[in-house]
């Protein structure tokens, strides 16, 4: 497609088809590989990212409505991730004191187990796919490209 405006539509150019196609293609491809990575673990990408969330937490907790949003998850879909995650002992919910309706996300001594034993593989794995591909020029150009990118994004998440 051409540059040309039709319907008002800015198509892409050339280059910038082939860079977002790249960027969808690592994206797709890098999320697929740590998955696989995770598997020997039980583990899936949500779960491990729930995992990190309450392992850098105060208390290793937080509400569930945070935990949503930092996971960018429904509170129904964070629910029902939570509830196999309590099956398989790695967290548990709690009541919030100061708000009845409230609950917390309470990482267990066996997901604070798990997630010390699986955080040492998972970082082998982003360097293995990611970290160690890139010289130390390109991880600080992608940093800096993809960082007005990330907080334009985070601007729109309160926005409905």
């Amino acid at each position: 497609m051409s540059m040309d405006t039709e319907n008002g539509t800015r198509w892409l150019s050339e280059e910038e088809q082939r860079a977002w196609r790249a960027h969808l293609d690592v994206s797709r491809l890098l999320m697929h590989q740590l998955e696989r990575d995770l598997q020997p673990f039980g583990l899936t990408n949500n779960d491990y990212e729930i995992l990190v969330n309450l392992s850098e937490s105060e208390d290793h907790r937080m509400r569930m409505s945070d935990l949503a949003t930092a996971t960018l998850q429904s509170k129904s879909r964070l629910s029902h991730q939570i509830t196999r995650m309590e099956n398989a002992g790695l967290v548990r919910r709690e009541n919030c004191e100061s708000d009845r309706r409230g609950l917390y996300a309470v990482l267990t001594e066996h997901g604070w187990d798990t997630m010390r034993q699986v955080a040492p593989h998972h970082v082998a794995s982003v360097r293995e796919h990611f970290i160690d591909l890139l010289g130390e020029a390109d991880l600080k150009s992608l940093h800096a490209s993809l960082t007005p990118v990330a907080q334009h994004l985070r601007s729109l998440r309160g926005r409905t």
